[in-house]
């Protein structure tokens, strides 16, 4: 597969559009997953559609697979010494590890923000945002658009605008988180993936960061990883909860906290264990 299959190229636009954009998520199906650490299995055999468009939760006691899961879906799970997966994982319809697959390509189209906000330390809140940009040879006039459109994307324009030439890492926590938002919706992905992206944060940047998903899943396809219960609730069209490496159940959010099928299920979300 080529990296113009998996995630082709959007033209750049001059000025930001006054009109909402057309959805570039796309579907994330996994089937008979599995994660290894050396030989401890992590995830086990799920099977899991993550749908265009919307957001999803995977929620679940520390331990359960849960990150795990979603680095698989990006192949960054394969990084760490020892790490493996079986199994597959198609976006659009496309296996990520297939032969030939180019994994720059994957994590370009599959972007991911982390729990702990991770600029750049040493490049500028512009250089930030335009880093991944200039590795697909984006420079000049169109550079400098596409930076303030990732940034009005992320809802941060309006506070850095003036300041664009100064430290990424000087902006408040809740700034950075939206700054490598910004970042990674900068690239154009498809999906963007969210492990704790608001565990480090205070109430009120955590609030903003939600809004921002509510915002974003009209585009893109989100998954959120979250220990927070009322926030799956808050911010997600269905959640899966996972326990003990296996996915125990997936449904709208509103049926997994009110009437979940399975006993473990509510079980966690009455908070009798986790």
């Amino acid at each position: 597969m080529s990296m113009s299959t998996i995630n082709p190229p959007i033209t750049p636009q001059s000025a930001p559009p006054a009109p909402p954009e057309p959805s570039a998520a796309k579907a994330v199906e996994l089937k008979g997953l599995r994660a290894f650490y050396g030989d401890k299995e992590a995830v086990k055999g799920v099977d899991l559609r993550f749908e265009p468009g919307k957001a999803t939760a995977l929620i679940g006691p520390s331990g359960c697979g849960k990150s795990t899961l979603v680095r698989c879906v990006n192949r960054m799970h394969e990084e760490i010494r020892g790490a493996r997966a079986e199994g597959t994982v198609t976006l659009d319809g496309h296996d990520v590890y297939a032969p030939g697959v180019d994994v720059v390509a994957v994590r370009r189209a599959i972007g991911m923000v982390f729990q702990k906000p991770n600029p750049f330390p040493t490049m500028s809140i512009r250089d930030n945002v335009a880093s991944g940009l200039r590795l697909t040879g984006i420079k000049g006039r169109d550079l400098g658009d596409r930076v303030e459109k990732a940034l009005r994307g992320a809802g941060l324009w309006d506070e850095v605008k003036d300041r664009l030439g100064e430290p990424g890492i000087g902006l408040s926590g809740g700034q950075q988180q939206r700054l490598c938002i910004a970042r990674t919706i900068a690239v154009e992905p498809e999906v963007i993936l969210m492990d704790e992206p608001a565990s480090a944060l205070d109430p009120i940047a955590t609030l903003r960061i939600e809004e921002l998903v509510d915002e974003l899943k009209e585009r893109y396809t989100i998954v959120i990883v979250t220990h927070n219960m009322q926030q799956a609730a808050r911010v997600a069209d269905t959640t899966a909860f996972m326990l003990d490496g296996e996915l125990v159940e997936h449904a709208d959010t509103q049926k997994i906290f009110t009437t979940p099928d399975d006993q473990r299920t509510e079980d966690y979300v009455t908070g009798k264990f986790g």
